[in-house]
């Protein structure tokens, strides 16, 4: 959804160039980069920032690779995305951790410019870095008299990025994409300098699954030494549906049993061994089976790994007792976020009650207050379709049941504006600098499907690329690179650079205020929107961090 633009854009600055292909000295190696058409940018792409995950090497953290063995390296291209569903085979490699750079032309090697750092979203089962053609936000960082870098990468996904069940928990093996996410920001710690940056200068920043992954390394990771702040776009650490690994055992049986090599071990509790001696096309096969077969949507999120892992609790037990990082962050969501992950088939309040109550177990309160719970929650959220997302559609019904908007508005609440809200309350009473948005921008492309502004529709404003051309939101899109630029160059969204653009206050126990990013209102507004519903979903956040799937 929404990336056509992107894929189109990440392929057009590979145009042929008369310019002489930029090279960068990596160690003994000679990366032979492209010129970005027209734009006076470098680009170096496809680098492996670790070990082929292969082999021996399948279902292990990765082996960070700093250095290459070859006297030259072509570096003018993506490198394939990682195993998923819905890509061609010749675009995929399990062979697939590899980072990428765009940078502005002729700076010198100490230029010390800060980076953007980026981590793609799409559920931890798709996504890739290709898509992301960061081309226009450097343009614009030049333009403004504040040069950056910008580098994306590619992370493991599904079970191979996130395996699930009691042996990969007694392995250590959980989390794997997360270590893949570090070790990308290590690379650029230890390499981004030979490109004219500046590795204590790195502002980390990502959508959805991006933002959930960054937000999680908050809590036991090196993150701190990694990165000086962070942009989360949509994502929180409780955003995703958090379980020890244990609880999605189904999901990892379902992956074995798809390997053919290995499928008669599925329910053995003994698989690991067995998985590394499979090829590359066999594991494709299992990651395949395991997202068909699977009784979630999203069965492959980030699990609970105990002391001493990177996600050692409950985000909100973390918050709680000040385990966290103190960086400074911009975090923000889309007006109708529920809308993606509503079902279009769900017709009544029944459903909606019986999926709350089945969606939070492995219940830690009674039955009885589960169903207390599920009866509140539709007192809080009416069938009424003018209360309902998407919001401010009055009873336009989109051709659905009343019930959809009813439970998007909820699911959207519970998901992400709830969790957005804690963030910025936890941070700002910490006395950590944070600032906090609400994109209500219009999108014209998905108002008669009943999406609203959905989930995932400001990443095209974010690089450029609004998939629907006006004057306002194009604007609207520069003004948001503006913040973004600014926040990473200066760790404030306000440096007096560039654009005009409304000043965007700290958010502040004090003043609990957000920035509408809506072209045609560009403002402050407070942080109070169904106050009571989500202050109602916070003050129990142990019941709702524990449900299983989409409402």
């Amino acid at each position: 959804m929404m990336l056509s633009a992107l894929l189109l854009g990440a392929s057009a600055f590979i145009a042929t160039s008369v310019t002489a292909a930029p090279e960068v000295k990596l160690g003994g190696t000679t990366l032979v980069g492209r010129d970005v058409t027209g734009l006076k940018q470098d680009f170096f792409g496809g680098i492996p920032f670790a070990e082929p995950p292969v082999g021996q090497l399948r279902l292990k953290p990765p082996v960070l690779k700093t250095r290459l063995s070859s006297s030259t390296f072509d570096a003018s291209n993506f490198g394939p995305a990682c195993f998923q569903s819905g890509v061609p085979v010749t675009a995929m490699s399990e062979d697939c951790l590899t980072i990428n750079v765009f940078r502005p032309s002729g700076i010198i090697t100490n230029a010390s410019l800060p980076v953007l750092f980026w981590t793609y979203g799409g559920g931890f089962i798709g996504g890739a870095s290709s898509i992301y053609n960061g081309s226009a936000i450097v343009a614009q960082s030049v333009a403004r008299g504040t040069p950056l870098i910008y580098v994306n990468f590619n992370y493991r996904l599904g079970p191979l990025g996130f395996p699930q069940g009691q042996e990969a928990d007694d392995l250590k093996a959980l989390n794997l994409a997360l270590r893949d996410q570090l070790a990308a920001l290590e690379w650029v710690h230890e390499n981004i300098g030979l490109f004219g940056g500046d590795k204590t200068k790195v502002t980390a920043f990502g959508e959805s699954a991006g933002a959930i992954m960054t937000s999680i390394l908050f809590f036991n990771s090196p993150l701190p030494k990694l990165v000086r702040g962070v942009i989360l776009e949509s994502g929180s650490p409780a955003s995703a549906l958090t379980f020890p690994a244990t609880r999605r055992e189904v999901d990892w049986q379902n992956f074995v049993s798809g390997v053919p090599h290995c499928a008669s071990t599925a329910t053995s509790g003994h698989t690991f061994d067995c998985l590394r001696t499979a090829n590359s096309s066999d594991i494709l096969q299992g990651l395949l089976n395991s997202l068909a077969q699977s009784p979630e949507e999203f069965p492959f999120d980030p699990t609970l790994d105990g002391p001493g892992g990177l996600y050692p609790d409950l985000a909100s037990r973390l918050f709680a007792r000040g385990q966290f990082a103190r960086i400074p962050s911009i975090a923000g969501t889309n007006l109708d976020e529920g809308t993606l992950f509503t079902s279009r088939a769900i017709s009544t309040e029944g459903q909606v009650r019986d999926a709350i109550i089945a969606n939070f177990s492995p219940p830690i309160v009674s039955t009885q207050t589960l169903a207390s719970t599920a009866d509140r929650l539709l007192q809080l959220y009416p069938d009424d379709p003018a209360l309902g997302s998407p919001f401010g559609t009055g009873n336009e019904t989109f051709g659905l049941s009343s019930v959809f908007k009813q439970t998007a508005a909820l699911q959207g609440d519970l998901s992400f504006q709830s969790q957005r809200r804690s963030w910025s309350q936890v941070h700002s009473r910490a006395g950590v600098k944070t600032f906090g948005y609400l994109f209500t921008e219009p999108q014209p492309d998905l108002a008669s499907s009943g999406l609203g502004v959905a989930h995932g529709s400001e990443v095209t404003f974010v690089y450029g690329r609004p998939n629907t051309i006006t004057p306002t939101s194009t604007r609207l899109s520069s003004l948001m690179i503006e913040y973004w630029v600014s926040f990473a160059t200066s760790l404030d969204p306000n440096d007096g650079r560039g654009l005009e653009r409304p000043h965007w206050d700290q958010y502040t126990p004090d003043k609990e205020a957000l920035m509408q990013l809506n072209g045609a209102n560009l403002t402050l507004i407070p942080d109070d929107y169904r106050k009571e519903q989500i202050d109602f979903i916070n003050s129990i956040p142990e019941v709702f961090h524990h449900r299983r799937r989409a409402v």
